[in-house]
């Protein structure tokens, strides 16, 4: 598999480079900690078909010397506000329930051309309107050092999908 889950993003993509692990590993165990972590209430959607289609694309990429950039077939997540084309996106908002976004957000574009995986957008206070991300449609992010305590911010979802070492 791929190895220490809390790996930089240097690290891995050493590991990519050498080929002791493939973006499609990565991807399955991001996709594997995401889920294991459901009840840190850490994420809000995950597109796993989609992910591992990028994946794949990625050591395509890699296996032909083609990479994008130092990104290329790292599995990273998006905050709840960032809108992918063809993806849902409700700012942890029962308002935007439903809204599936018509087009790619500056953000979401440039990771994605530089062949970073998204394997899912992460819970929030609505509207990024909060200091706790208790204020979510999809109920309280959990900081997975200590549940009791708030991963913080109106990131708190992605802050902790990465102190859990998901992505």
């Amino acid at each position: 598999m791929g190895g220490d889950r809390f790996a930089t993003a240097a690290r891995l993509r050493a590991d990519l480079d050498s080929r002791r692990v493939a973006s499609v590993t990565l991807v399955e165990e991001a996709l594997a900690r995401a889920e294991a972590a459901r009840a840190l209430g850490t994420f809000v959607h995950l597109q796993p078909e989609r992910a591992r289609a990028d994946a794949r694309e990625a050591d395509v990429r890699r296996a032909r010397g083609d990479l994008r950039s130092l990104l290329d077939g790292i599995p990273v997540a998006i905050k709840d506000l960032m809108v992918q084309e063809g993806e849902p996106c409700t700012c942890a908002s029962r308002i935007l329930e439903g809204f599936v976004a018509p087009y790619q957000g500056t953000v979401v574009a440039k990771l994605r051309a530089a062949g970073a995986v998204i394997i899912g957008r992460t819970n929030m206070d609505e509207f990024a309107m909060g200091s706790s991300t208790e204020h979510s449609v999809y109920g309280v992010a959990r900081n997975p050092w200590d549940p009791a305590c708030t991963p913080g911010g109106s990131s708190g979802g992605s802050a902790a999908a990465v102190a859990a070492g998901i992505v």
